[in-house]
């Protein structure tokens, strides 16, 4: 049975990449009206009774949707809010 080693790497670590920025918020209305339109579609299409599980998880997403852009648009204010309350760099003279 061969014999597992690890292997020490000598080199330095390179600096993490500064983070993207996104439209989160953007990001979630697009979800969420993809699941309006789905909602939408199934309550045009008539659905066999044991498939009306489907309605309820379009619902579920619209619902966790518009909790995901409270919470975002919640975060969004409280870090602008930081940013603002942050005092300017004074020099010593």
């Amino acid at each position: 049975m061969p014999s597992t080693r690890l292997v020490v790497v000598k080199q330095p670590r390179r600096p993490d990449p500064a983070p993207l920025r996104t439209n989160d918020r953007a990001a979630i209305l697009v979800g969420t009206g993809l699941w309006a339109i789905a909602l939408l579609v199934l309550l045009i299409i008539p659905l066999p009774p044991e498939d009306s599980w489907w309605i309820w998880t379009c619902v579920t997403g619209i619902a966790f949707g518009g909790f995901g852009y409270w919470f975002v648009s919640r975060m969004h204010r409280r870090a602008t809010g930081r940013e603002e309350q942050q005092p300017l760099p004074t020099r010593d003279a």
